[in-house]
């Protein structure tokens, strides 16, 4: 029997199907193996994750080599290692992975496991934001907004924030909001700011919740109606907003949309001034120094008072130079009400100035 022999360039062909199968089987066992590392993840079994993601990534798959990197950056299955992610999401982004451009991009943008720098964060940032990454989209908004690491540009603060917001991102729903509703870079348009608002304080975005109670509260872009107000209020207050914890108690103690209630006020004004909401502060200093709500008390007056004084506000530090003058909570000091009077009339505030006139002192 004559024996066949192959001519070199058969042989050649034969060599690049058989390579062109064992890479494909290679990259068959890279898929499922990063397939199962995303399982154990999703499972929160970052330990048994780690290994798996490992050999996806070093077989070159990119979203494990994404992943990868964002289990060094949490130090999740393995030690906190900022470089080692900025190493693995460089090696996903040279394959255009575009969660590991907007990664990359957030250690840039904190220094981490790299020299902070703003403009390579913007660029990397764009190249995700270009490929639809939403919250990428968001960040490059918030970039050009602020003139970080870019030009400041509301046009294309809005461009990018309505992307993001179009895809349902919730932060981007309120940022745009923001921008129509004080006509940054668009129109202004309060109707278009409650449609946005309303997206992402549906979402339960506290933000975007206080947004829109605000918008109620003052009648704009919506018939003014202070029960929805005070519901939207509501709900941000009770996710710890301290805004909207202090426009809460300002509706409970003023009647507002609900039945007078100086016990509610009392609560929600004490909620913000924890936070150190300055006015809330002054607030609840007057609810002490009056006994509306609570039993009067000129001690906790007076700490209220010059907690939020201390932060410049000038009706509390008016309130404070008042106990001084009359020995309310503290000892009678005349030097401490003049200096208290003098930080109010400063700023313009009349009784202070008022009181100081009648003490024989200018401001």
């Amino acid at each position: 029997m004559k024996l066949r022999v192959l001519s070199t360039s058969l042989r050649w062909a034969l060599v690049t199907i058989a390579l062109l199968v064992g890479c494909s089987a290679m990259a068959q066992d890279a898929e499922q193996l990063s397939d199962r590392a995303h399982e154990l993840v999703n499972a929160g079994k970052y330990d048994e994750a780690f290994p798996l993601m490992q050999q996806a990534a070093e077989a070159g798959e990119k979203d494990a080599q994404a992943s990868l990197g964002s289990m060094y950056y949490d130090g999740k299955g393995v030690a906190l290692d900022y470089a080692k992610a900025v190493y693995w999401y460089r090696k996903a982004t040279e394959q255009g992975q575009r969660d590991a451009q907007a990664s990359l991009a957030l250690c840039y943008e904190n220094g981490h496991g790299v020299d902070q720098d703003y403009t390579q964060a913007a660029n990397w940032y764009r190249k995700a934001a270009e490929q639809g990454q939403s919250h990428a989209q968001n960040r490059l908004g918030y970039y050009y907004e602020n003139g970080q690491g870019v030009s400041q540009d509301y046009s294309q603060a809005v461009y990018w924030y309505r992307k993001a917001a179009e895809q349902g991102y919730t932060v981007a729903q309120c940022n745009l909001g923001v921008l129509i509703a004080n006509g940054q870079g668009t129109s202004q348009d309060y109707s278009q700011a409650v449609y946005w608002y309303r997206k992402a304080a549906e979402q339960d975005y506290s933000v975007a919740q206080y947004n829109l109670g605000v918008l109620y509260h003052n009648g704009l872009g919506v018939s003014q109606d202070y029960s929805q107000a005070l519901s939207w209020y509501r709900k941000a207050a009770e996710q710890g907003h301290p805004n909207a914890q202090y426009n809460l108690a300002v509706l409970y103690f003023n009647g507002l949309g609900v039945s007078q209630d100086y016990g509610q006020a009392v609560y929600w004004f004490r909620k913000a001034a924890e936070q150190g909401h300055a006015v809330a502060q002054c607030y609840l200093g007057y609810c002490y120094d009056a006994g509306q709500g609570v039993s009067q008390d000129y001690i906790q007056a007076e700490y209220w008072y010059y907690n939020a004084a201390e932060q410049g506000y000038d009706v509390a530090q008016y309130n404070l130079g008042v106990l001084y003058a009359n020995g309310k909570g503290v000892s009678q000091d005349y030097d401490q009400a003049v200096y208290w009077y003098r930080k109010a009339a400063e700023q313009s505030h009349a009784n202070a100035q008022k009181a100081l006139k009648q003490m024989g002192y200018s401001w």
